[in-house]
């Protein structure tokens, strides 16, 4: 007997675009040039540390910190800066920096079909959520006028909540592009070729 593939007939989450700047494994900190449009090299981390996920914003968003909301996109090899990534999220690390709010957004592509059983963060090992709070705690440490003042996991109930938001804010903006959905839309309305799970 040949084993089934077929995803179950379930209204889906909220569906999104990541961009990633950062591949996980490295110390570079790579950013998005918004005014270009290319991959720019912020800085090589002090620390010892390597991002233990592949990294990024979430398109046509606009977070509390005046940058697009970050996100960590769980995946088994890293990709590359620039690659796009149809996620949903599954929780969020919300965390304060010297600049304010910092949330990161906790997500999975919707394309792996091995990760279909992850939905929230109940169903990532204890591990792994420690490994990424250790990692933010520290990776600011040797570098000066930079710190994180505090941290916390939220469910995803909380994380689509911010992104929302952060679609929200970024609509009449230089942050809104093709990716912000329309005011009372979502982003099903924007990816292209996106259909509800049937």
């Amino acid at each position: 007997m040949r084993a089934s593939f077929e995803r179950p007939k379930v209204k889906p989450p909220l569906h999104f675009d990541v961009t990633v700047e950062i591949p996980k494994g490295t110390k570079n900190k790579f950013e998005m040039d918004h005014h270009n449009g290319r991959i720019r090299l912020d800085r090589t981390l002090f620390t010892a540390t390597a991002y233990p996920n592949d990294y990024g914003f979430i398109e046509g968003t606009l977070g509390e910190d005046g940058d697009p909301l970050d996100a960590m996109v769980l995946l088994p090899e890293a990709t590359f800066p620039g690659c796009l990534i149809e996620c949903r999220a599954i929780g969020m690390f919300r965390m304060q920096d010297e600049m304010g709010g910092d949330d990161k957004v906790l997500c999975v592509p919707v394309a792996d079909l091995r990760q279909d059983n992850i939905r929230n963060l109940t169903d990532i090992p204890d591990l792994t959520l420690l490994e990424i709070e250790h990692f933010f705690s520290v990776y600011k440490d040797l570098e000066p006028g930079k710190s994180v003042e505090g941290a916390v996991w939220t469910g995803r109930a909380e994380a689509e909540a911010e992104i929302r938001n952060s679609w929200e804010r970024a609509r009449g903006t230089e942050h809104a592009n093709e990716f912000t959905p329309p005011p009372g839309g979502d982003a099903k309305d924007t990816i292209g070729g996106l259909h509800d799970d049937d």
